[in-house]
């Protein structure tokens, strides 16, 4: 090897070291700009952790006490049979289980579509029994005609299993969202019926929900939604 070949070699090896560190750099450079570009692009104020929106109509949610929250949306006469059961077996676990109170427990059930009219007192269903009946497109299981109280509310007098849970359930503290827009559309069946004006109707049917802890709530299906958003776990029943 003579001095002029090392030489050539060496001036080789640190170009290709200079070049290497020129990309390097290069390579680093174009990787900056383009994250800054995805900076630039994303919405000002973007939070990649996503939170609900509140509304001060939808503070009563966390009002209802309990540690436990849960909403059972119910559209069919069966189904708020099936969610008074369920409830009522929710409310004796969580007893012998966990020791838990009832007020530990915040249960809501959303009584939408055709269960919308269980969520009306025995006074009303003496008075619109036969809209109630037509809307649900439920009869007494027993007469076969449309019942004059609220079928669910009754004592447990009859054999059914689920007579007599829904007053238990009631002094256990279990709250009902009552859909407005499914009232909006009994109260027109009961306007063309009988006669008098929706919004009055509504009115009445508003002042007899089925307990103090009855309200209307815009849609029942919103309600199902704001529930979730508020912590409830979900349990549809059909």
């Amino acid at each position: 090897m003579t001095a002029k070949w090392l030489q050539s070699m060496m001036a080789r090896r640190l170009f290709l070291a200079r070049l290497g560190t020129g990309v390097g750099v290069l390579g680093a450079a174009t990787m900056g700009s383009s994250a800054a570009m995805a900076d630039a692009a994303a919405p000002a104020g973007a939070d990649p952790a996503w939170r609900p929106a509140r509304y001060a109509q939808d503070d009563w949610y966390d009002k209802i006490p309990g540690v436990h929250r849960f909403v059972f949306d119910s559209i069919t006469p069966d189904g708020i049979a099936l969610t008074l059961r369920f409830a009522n077996n929710y409310f004796t676990a969580s007893q012998s289980a966990y020791g838990l109170k009832e007020t530990d427990l915040a249960v809501l059930v959303v009584a939408r579509h055709k269960a919308t009219s269980f969520g009306f007192n025995d006074a009303m269903w003496a008075k619109y029994g036969k809209q109630f009946s037509e809307q649900a497109e439920f009869t007494d299981p027993k007469t076969k005609q449309p019942p004059t109280v609220n079928y669910y509310a009754k004592a447990d007098d009859s054999g059914d299993p689920v007579a007599g849970l829904m007053p238990a359930l009631i002094k256990k503290g279990i709250h009902f969202g009552v859909c407005s827009t499914s009232t909006r559309g009994i109260a027109g069946r009961i306007a063309k019926a009988n006669g008098g004006d929706i919004d009055a109707i509504i009115k009445e049917l508003g002042a007899n929900l089925i307990c103090a802890n009855a309200r209307f709530v815009p849609a029942g299906i919103l309600a199902v939604n704001r529930a979730q958003e508020h912590g409830y776990s979900l349990v549809s029943v059909g």
